[in-house]
Parts: structure tokens; C-alpha cells; sequence
């Protein structure tokens, strides 16, 4: 790796706290903070009494497993980002020597321990969140090498698993309900779409790279085209359950949103390059309103069967 490295970074034998910040990413963590929430409101238990909890929560879910799947994912990029990205935490050795996989293992540590006293459920998604952030940066598995595998572990585990673990810290740790469970699985699933979205934009260093993300192995138009249907169609069988659960407005709204996001895919297939930026700015704008709608809904539908 070529020494890219600052004369006071390379002397220096720990990391500076700035960044240390920087490595976590504190902008990507409103994903799986946002799907937490949702999953606090799905539950159906009283959020002012648990204050505490949610605060807990979000914690885990934002500034711990989320940002060690940032710190992870730079550890083991470390070698690719000295020569596309020099100036980042690791590479400029503003955070040195092994610090890296060192913070790595410390953010892991510290959200097992606060999952454990979360109770047992938010620790079994917890578990799993942490193995899908390494195995998809960590070799030999590298799930980001393939946009099929990379893109699901990402969806599941910012948009499902943290749904699943915001119910249950509020259920005490319980296993929730499976409409709950259910509705998760389908908005990972969709984010899966999102996913496609964000390699439009690295598709020729991709090439070289030999990463295959789906516009890699799919062309431009292929990957566009599983994109959209992908991130639609689970917001259409939500939209359906919503009906079946007798949540008839709930169920409208989510609808009425798939459509405006179906309306901004149809300009985005003409030039999926261009407009992939702008599709996820939008598009993912409306498609988080429908998961914050689905879980009211669900929350609902829980409370009237109760």
C-alpha cells in the first residue's frame, strides 16, 4: 500500500478523534435509525414510558452497529482507498497501524454488550447484523464483490434487522409479532433496490476493480430495470397486506406513495447513469414515508387484534 501518509499522522501512534468520527460515518446512520423507529411505532408499546429503551435503541442501531459496519468496511478497503481516496481516516494514516481493525473489533464489542441488555431477541438480530457488516466487507466472503449478495446483506441488515431489533427493545426484548416480522423482511428486501441505485455511479471502476455489481452483470438497463421492480413490488404486497389487515388508508397511502416513486422510475429508465443520484434522493425520500406509514399501520392492526 503506497504510504500516503501526513509527516505528524505517521508519527503519531493513535488515532486522532476527529478521525475516528470521520471512519464511523455518522451520515449513514439514519437508514437503520429511521427502520428502528419504525420498528419502536410498530410495536405497539407506550414510547414516552420507555424513554429510555429508545434511547438505548437508537444508539445501538446508529452509532454502534451501523458505524462498525462503516469502520469495518474501510478497514478492509484500506488498500483500494490509498490510491482512489488517499486523503480518507486509514489510508492518511490519520488513523494508524492496526488502529483500524482495532476500532473494528472494539464498536463490535460494545454493541454486543449493550444488545445483551436489550434482551434476547434484539441480541440474536444484533448477532446477525454484526456477521452480515463483516461478511460483507471481510474476505474470504466479501459480499460487496457481488451486487446480488452485497446489495441483500446491506437491506436486511439496515432496514430489517434494525426494524426488528427497535420492536422488540421495546417489547422488552420479546420476539415480535409476525406482521411486524413480516414487514421488515419486505422493506429489506426492497432496499435491496436501493442498494442498485448507488452503483450506478461506479460502474467502469467497478469494471476494473472486478466487482460485479448489477449494472456490471446485468448492463445499465438491466440492473435499472431490477432496481425499480425490486423496490416496488415488495411496497405493492405491503399494500396488500395493509388491505387484508383492515388498514384500508394505511394501505392507500402506501400505494399512493409506490406510484410517485413508479412515476420518478419512469424518467430514471430513460438515462439510469444521469438520473440514478437523483432517483435515490427522491425516490428513497418517499419510499422511507411508506415504512414510517407501514408501521403505524401495523401498530394498528396489532392493537384491534389485541
Amino acid at each position: 500500500m503506497t504510504d500516503t501518509a501526513s509527516p505528524t499522522a505517521a508519527t503519531t501512534n493513535r488515532p486522532e478523534p476527529s478521525a475516528i468520527l470521520e471512519v464511523l460515518h455518522p451520515i449513514t446512520w439514519f437508514p437503520p435509525m429511521w427502520a428502528f423507529a419504525c420498528g419502536v411505532v410498530s410495536s405497539g408499546a407506550a414510547i414516552v414510558e420507555n424513554w429510555l429503551l429508545l434511547v438505548a435503541g437508537v444508539i445501538l442501531a446508529g452509532p454502534l452497529l451501523c458505524a462498525t459496519s462503516q469502520v469495518v468496511n474501510d478497514w478492509y478497503d484500506r488498500d483500494v482507498d490509498a490510491i482512489n481516496e488517499p486523503h480518507r481516516p486509514i489510508p492518511s494514516g490519520r488513523i494508524p497501524g492496526l488502529w483500524g481493525f482495532r476500532l473494528s473489533i472494539i464498536w463490535t464489542l460494545m454493541s454486543l454488550v449493550l444488545a445483551l441488555f436489550l434482551g434476547p431477541w434484539v441480541f440474536v438480530a444484533t448477532v446477525l447484523g454484526l456477521a452480515l457488516a463483516w461478511a460483507y466487507s471481510a474476505p474470504p466472503l466479501r459480499f460487496k464483490q457481488n451486487g446480488w449478495l452485497g446489495n441483500a446483506a446491506v437491506g436486511f441488515s439496515y432496514e430489517s434487522l434494525a426494524w426488528i431489533t427497535g420492536a422488540a427493545v421495546m417489547l422488552g426484548g420479546a420476539l415480535p409479532d409476525g406482521r411486524i416480522l413480516l414487514l421488515a423482511f419486505l422493506y429489506g428486501l426492497g432496499a435491496h433496490g436501493i442498494m442498485t441505485l448507488n452503483d450506478f455511479k461506479a460502474i467502469e471502476g467497478d469494471k476494473q476493480m472486478g466487482v460485479r455489481s448489477l449494472p456490471v452483470q446485468l448492463g445499465v438497463r438491466g440492473a435499472a430495470w431490477v432496481a425499480c421492480i425490486v423496490m416496488i413490488v415488495p411496497q405493492l404486497i405491503v399494500s396488500g397486506l395493509l388491505f387484508a389487515w383492515v388498514q384500508p388508508v394505511h394501505a392507500s397511502a402506501v400505494a399512493a406513495l409506490a406510484m410517485v416513486q413508479v412515476t420518478l422510475m419512469v424518467r430514471f429508465l430513460e438515462d439510469p447513469v444521469a438520473r440514478a443520484t437523483w432517483l435515490s434522493a427522491l425516490g428513497v425520500t418517499v419510499y422511507v414515508s411508506g415504512m414510517m406509514v407501514s408501521a403505524f399501520a401495523a401498530r394498528a392492526a396489532i392493537a384491534a387484534a389485541g
